[in-house]
């Protein structure tokens, strides 16, 4: 078998699958746990069966699965893995930009100089990130979503569509923005904020 695997078979591997393709890559097939999935096809590409052929295979592979959270503990679980990273021919990607592993970029996105990306990151159509922006391993940005220049979002960090985050803020580890969302300060780790400016929630209720 040649190709990459897709790791996953939810909508987000249709997108995953559709950046590969247009990117001039060949999908070896698809790979998912759920074995109501297995035999079936994901934009025309076989489920060839769980997750332990990716053990037994050579070839490189994405994790399709939009949850920050699970892409860790699937790239924990295959440490051996060879991954893969996709960049959409319709995203501009600035030459100095640096991309980890098993990072995929969507259509539309923007992605200025010196912005570093790590491992798993998730750059959501449309999406945009300005000069020097650090995106930690496995952050997730959604579609439409913002970040100005030197926007640092530490490991985990899930931005909801259409988000926007202003110049030099940081977002801590594992925190969620909710859609729409405006960041105008630093954000703590470990939580969920909302609103324009994004608060935390519990700060939202406070008299």
């Amino acid at each position: 078998m040649s190709g990459v695997l897709v790791v996953g078979a939810g909508g987000h591997a249709k997108v995953v699958i559709a950046t590969l393709r247009a990117a001039g890559m060949d999908v070896a097939g698809v790979l998912d746990d759920r074995a109501e999935s297995w035999g079936g096809s994901v934009l025309g590409c076989p489920v060839l069966g769980g997750l332990e052929r990716l053990e037994q295979s050579a070839d490189r592979a994405v994790l399709a699965i939009g949850s920050n959270a699970a892409r860790r503990d699937l790239a924990a679980r295959f440490p051996n893995a060879t991954w893969a990273t996709a960049i959409h021919p319709a995203a501009t990607v600035h030459e100095s930009v640096k991309l980890g592993p098993g990072t995929v970029i969507f259509a539309g996105a923007v992605i200025q100089p010196d912005t570093v990306l790590g491992q798993h990151v998730i750059v959501n159509t449309g999406a945009t990130a300005d000069h020097d922006c650090v995106l930690e391993d496995f952050v997730h940005v959604a579609p439409g979503v913002h970040l100005a220049g030197a926007v640092h979002l530490e490991e985990g960090v899930f931005l909801g569509v259409g988000c926007a985050v202003t110049p030099g803020i940081s977002v801590g580890r594992w925190t969620t923005v909710g859609a729409g969302g405006v960041v105008v300060r630093p954000l703590p780790a470990n939580t969920v904020a909302v609103g324009i400016p994004a608060r935390p929630k519990e700060e939202r209720i406070k008299p």
